[in-house]
C-alpha cells in the first residue's frame, strides 16, 4: 500500500462512521497530513452540517495551524464547488492556501461532477485523483446510484428456511432467523433511508419495521396496501417514524401516516421508485413478501440481495422464496443462520 493509499484508507474509515446519518448526502472522510503525520482529520457527520473538509481543518491543533498551508489534504470524494446547506469546500481549501489535494474519486452529482477539481487546479492547487477509487465509489454506492440512475439504491432482504420457504402458507407468522441475525437486520435498517413491504407481510407478521434493537434513526416505512385492509391497530401505524401507504383508495395525510394514491397499479414499482427519488430517499430495503421481491427482480430493479438462510429449519407447507440470478460476494455465519450477499449478475 502506497503512502497515498494509506491516508485514503483512513479517509474511508472516517467516512464510514456516519453511515445512516448523512443521506441523501455522501459519506466523506478527510485527513490533513504534514511531514507524513496526520495533523487533522474529520468526516461529514450529519446531513445539513459541516462537511468533512471543514471538520478536518477545524480539528487542527493550535501548534499546527501554520503548517496547514504546507500540508496535503486527502479527501475520499471530490470537494463541492457550490453553495448548498454549507459553503463550497473548494473555497475553504483555497482560503487556507493548501497546495496539495489527493482525491479518492470524482463526485458525479450534477452540481459537482468535476467542477471541484477544475476550480482547485485553476487556483494553483496540485490535485491527484483516483486513489483507492473503487473503494471510494463503493462506500457511496447509494449516493452514486441515486444520482446516476435517478432512483434509490435497492436492497432485497429476506429470510428463508433450509428448503427455501419464506413464510408459511397459513396466515401465521414464521420466525426464521435467530436473535443474533435479527440484531444485524436492525443495524441494516438504520443504514437505509426507507423500507418497503407488501400487504401480506404486514398482515401475517405485524412488523414494526424499525431498528429498535440498534442505535440510529429509523428508516421511513413504505407499505403497499391497495385496498387499505391492514387494521389501524397494527404496529406499522405507530408514531415511531413517517409511514407512506401506497393504495388505490385515497390520497391524504393523517399525522405521521401519508396515503399515496397509485396512478397505475401495473406500474406500481416505478411509481414507488419515483416517489423515493422525489422525496430524496436514496436507499430502499425491500423486506417482502415473496411476490413484491419477485416483482423487483423480474424488472431488474435491484442492486444488492441479502439472503438469510436458517440451515436447521424445514417447513413443508410454505411459500417459495424469490428466484434470482446474482453474483455471490460475501457470506457470514451466525450459528444456524447463513447470510449470503449478492450483486446482480450483470453488475
Amino acid at each position: 500500500m502506497s503512502i497515498d493509499e494509506k491516508y485514503m484508507q483512513r479517509c474511508l474509515e472516517l467516512a464510514a462512521l456516519a453511515n445512516g446519518f448523512v443521506a441523501p448526502n455522501p459519506l466523506v472522510g478527510a485527513v490533513l497530513v504534514y511531514k507524513n503525520k496526520i495533523i487533522g482529520e474529520g468526516y461529514h457527520q450529519q446531513y445539513g452540517q459541516a462537511h468533512a473538509e471543514v471538520n478536518c481543518i477545524n480539528s487542527v491543533a493550535k501548534e499546527n495551524i501554520d503548517n496547514i498551508k504546507d500540508a496535503t489534504l486527502y479527501i475520499s470524494l471530490e470537494p463541492c464547488n457550490h453553495f448548498g446547506k454549507t459553503p463550497p469546500c473548494t473555497h475553504l481549501i483555497i482560503e487556507k492556501k493548501i497546495k496539495q489535494v489527493v482525491i479518492g474519486c470524482k463526485d458525479y452529482f450534477d452540481l459537482v461532477n468535476g467542477s471541484g477539481i477544475e476550480f482547485l487546479q485553476k487556483n494553483g492547487v496540485h490535485v491527484k485523483t483516483n486513489v483507492l477509487e473503487d473503494d471510494c465509489k463503493k462506500i457511496n454506492k447509494r449516493f452514486f446510484t441515486f444520482h446516476q440512475k435517478k432512483r434509490p439504491y435497492i436492497i432485497l432482504k429476506y429470510a428463508q428456511t433450509a428448503n427455501n420457504k419464506i413464510a408459511r402458507t397459513a396466515n401465521e407468522r414464521l420466525f426464521i432467523s435467530n436473535t443474533y441475525t435479527n440484531k444485524l437486520v436492525h443495524q441494516w435498517r438504520s443504514q437505509e433511508a426507507a423500507i418497503l413491504v407488501g400487504t401480506q407481510t404486514v398482515v401475517k407478521d405485524n412488523p414494526t419495521l424499525t431498528n429498535r434493537y440498534f442505535t440510529g434513526k429509523n428508516p421511513v416505512r413504505l407499505m403497499i396496501d391497495k385496498k387499505l385492509i391492514v387494521p389501524k391497530s397494527f404496529n406499522i401505524f405507530n408514531s415511531d417514524t413517517p409511514t407512506y401507504i401506497f393504495n388505490e383508495v385515497k390520497h391524504e395525510q393523517e399525522k405521521n401516516i401519508s396515503y399515496i394514491k397509485i396512478n397505475n397499479t401495473e406500474n406500481i414499482v416505478h411509481e414507488i421508485l419515483q416517489f423515493c427519488y422525489e422525496q430524496n430517499l436514496s436507499s430502499l430495503m425491500i423486506e417482502g413478501g415473496a411476490k413484491l421481491l419477485q416483482s423487483f427482480i423480474d424488472k431488474g430493479l435491484w442492486d444488492e440481495a441479502r439472503v438469510i438462510t436458517n440451515t436447521e429449519l424445514i417447513v413443508e407447507n410454505g411459500i417459495e422464496a424469490p428466484v434470482f440470478s446474482g453474483k455471490l460476494f460475501n457470506t457470514e455465519q451466525f450459528f444456524s443462520d447463513t447470510i449470503s450477499y449478492y450483486y446482480p449478475t450483470n453488475s
